[in-house]
């Protein structure tokens, strides 16, 4: 319980009226708990949709579970890939990449980035069938979770005093394979074999962007890990629109 508290704390800025220890090794180990900490933010977006839905047109309420979800998540994760893009933009090796993700302004290109990124999520949703939708807002969060916990698992980091560091110090094998557990039996419960599509894409996306940024950085930090995540979240959205037009 603790574990999922910390996560929960991490990922979302739900207010909660109470504290939990947490060590610089729990947040490794809390990790293991992220995909139930995504199906959590996925319950509040569909609890939200059962809300509004009724009142709205399809496009518009989707809009708004957009907003939802970045407003729930602090925008925390859209903040990595708006860093990451501007990393890519500016010119120069390693060290001025870093540089520029730490800079807390965001560049021209990082806002493109952002804009293509809510977009990108929000048409995904729209082109979900209804029949599916509820089943899609509950496994898309938990999935791009999931992908954290992948790239973060024996990877590099490439600072050695940032919050991705603590984070890689504290995963490993036993915590990856929960989470694994956790993703696999929802993808197949949720959506059966269209959920199991959707958490494959994820793994290879996850698996391409960890190789590219341990080349391109020597290792990965907070903001290539909520890059990613946000990339996830997308991929899972319209890998999940794409096989339902096909199968369903």
């Amino acid at each position: 319980m603790r574990f999922y508290i910390i996560a929960m704390q991490f990922l979302t800025i739900i207010p909660l009226p109470f504290t939990v220890r947490c060590e610089k090794e729990d947040l490794g180990r809390s990790t293991a708990l992220f995909p139930l900490a995504g199906l959590t933010i996925g319950a509040i977006l569909l609890g939200l949709n059962w809300l509004i839905s009724p009142w709205l047109v399809r496009s518009l309420c989707d809009a708004l579970l957009i907003v939802a979800l970045s407003l729930l998540t602090g925008g925390l994760h859209l903040d990595g890939l708006a860093d990451v893009c501007d990393g890519l933009a500016a010119r120069g090796g390693r060290e001025r990449f870093l540089m520029v993700m730490k800079d807390s302004q965001v560049g021209a290109v990082g806002a493109v980035g952002l804009v293509l990124g809510l977009l990108l999520k929000w048409q995904a949703l729209v082109a979900i069938p209804i029949e599916l939708k509820w089943q899609a807002l509950l496994l898309f969060p938990l999935l791009a979770r999931f992908g954290q916990v992948l790239s973060l698992t024996w990877a590099r980091h490439a600072r050695q005093d940032g919050l991705g560091a603590a984070f890689v110090q504290g995963t490993g094998g036993v915590v990856l394979l929960l989470a694994f557990i956790s993703a696999a039996s929802a993808s197949a419960l949720l959506l059966g074999f269209k959920g199991v599509i959707a958490l494959s894409a994820v793994c290879l996306l996850t698996g391409a962007g960890r190789l590219f940024f341990q080349r391109r950085l020597g290792g990965l930090t907070g903001d290539t890990v909520g890059c990613i995540s946000e990339l996830n979240e997308i991929i899972a959205l319209i890998i999940i629109s794409a096989v339902s037009q096909k199968l369903f």
